[in-house]
């Protein structure tokens, strides 16, 4: 019973060291925000990495997701004749829930593990501790402009999932559930608000933050060599996804409850 109290013990600090860097480098990032036009180059360079790294797997996830979603939603409506909902069904649920989320986890598995995988390379070769002998914070210099990058790119691919989505349902819809482009537009308009498009950015933007504190924390936190770059990325990807889902169930609570989203 004691060595398995103070293993738990052992863990449950471990968890907590990690939360508690991940927080600081969060604050920390933040503060240097006053350092944007000096980095900016990188900032943009950094952007365009995401960018080019997120928007293909974005489009091909959120093609299938909305065709699923679309037929296998239809397949249950056909039962009742209620076909002609379906197209309030997808354009709702892509926006608020699985546009956000699908391009969270995409980030986190692409761009997340990446930021890991590039700090970790650094800290383990020492070149973390020859940044700080010259003066250079790490924070300011290598996790800033990766915060911004992804913070700028993470709601942008979203909106765009949102509509490949929804397009991609529509096209479905019409092919092989027979409703048509107009009536499945007509009910998605009636239906869908601004609000639950702009929640589901909202949503984004957190899970962009949180991928790149982990994802910056587990590599500023690697050791041993190449394994310890290896196990980084790997907490890195759990670490993300477990989080994404964690936080899109406390936002989806918050915005009911106080912002009426979903009421």
């Amino acid at each position: 019973m004691s060595l398995n109290f103070a293993t738990l013990s052992k863990r449950s600090n471990a968890m907590l060291e990690t939360a508690g860097h991940a927080i600081l480098i969060i604050y920390e990032s933040f503060l240097f925000l006053r350092s944007v036009w000096a980095r900016r180059k990188e900032i943009v360079y950094q952007t365009y990495i995401c960018l080019v790294g997120g928007f293909p797997v974005t489009m091909l996830v959120a093609v299938f997701v909305g065709m699923v979603m679309t037929f296998q939603i239809g397949v249950f409506l056909l039962r009742f004749g209620q076909e002609s909902s379906i197209g309030s069904l997808v354009a709702v649920s892509m926006c608020r829930e699985l546009g956000p989320v699908w391009t969270g986890v995409i980030l986190a598995g692409l761009l997340g593990s990446k930021m890991a995988a590039e700090i970790g390379t650094m800290s383990v070769s020492e070149e973390i501790e020859a940044l700080q002998v010259m003066a250079i914070n790490p924070i300011r210099f290598l996790v800033m402009p990766r915060f911004i990058a992804l913070c700028l790119v993470c709601p942008l691919l979203t909106a765009y999932a949102d509509l490949v989505g929804i397009a991609s349902g529509m096209v479905i819809s019409a092919q092989i559930l027979h409703v048509d482009y107009s009536a499945f537009m007509s009910n998605a308009r009636e239906f869908l608000e601004f609000k639950d498009f702009w929640s589901g950015l909202i949503k984004s933007m957190v899970f962009a933050i949180t991928i790149a504190a982990v994802g910056c924390s587990q590599g500023l936190r690697a050791e041993k060599g190449a394994e310890g770059v290896g196990i980084a990325t790997m907490k890195t990807v759990v670490i993300c996804c477990v989080m994404i889902l964690l936080t899109d169930y406390v936002m989806g609570w918050f915005l009911m409850n106080f912002l009426g989203v979903g009421a």
